[in-house]
């Protein structure tokens, strides 16, 4: 979205669902940006996200499994990732079924189930066991 807009637990965003300008700076009500400012976060952070989740993963994966980490990474946090059971049980076997249960798991804000947390959480769970 090109206008900053309040997230289910009240938390202004923008663009990818970006909180933050690169500087850290907080998106705030009333910020607007352009399309190309959309697409520019994203890569920024994305990027950031990519490097990040490439560190923490020990073993060899798929580009589908790494995509579908770095996505679920980009969305809550890579702190929370970093910590995640999803994290300990793909460094252990990546092909763990197991696993798409950990996807399942971060489907709430605020402590309520969103239901497009739970689309999208599916989403990355499907791409992680699709073969490539």
């Amino acid at each position: 979205r090109l206008n900053a807009y309040q997230d289910s637990v009240g938390i202004y965003t923008i663009g990818f669902g970006n909180i933050t300008y690169e500087n850290g700076v907080k998106v705030k009500k009333g910020d607007k940006i352009t399309q190309e400012r959309a697409d520019q976060l994203f890569r920024y952070f994305a990027d950031r996200f990519a490097s990040q989740v490439d560190t923490a993963i020990l073993v060899p994966i798929s580009q589908n499994q790494f995509n579908a980490c770095v996505s679920l990474a980009y969305n809550i946090g890579i702190g929370a990732f970093k910590n995640s059971t999803l994290l300990r049980k793909l460094n252990r076997c990546a092909t763990d079924p197991t696993i798409k249960d950990e996807f399942l798991r971060w489907n709430k804000a605020g402590g309520k189930v969103i239901p497009g947390l739970s689309k999208r959480r599916a989403e990355e769970a499907k791409l992680y066991f699709t073969k490539n």
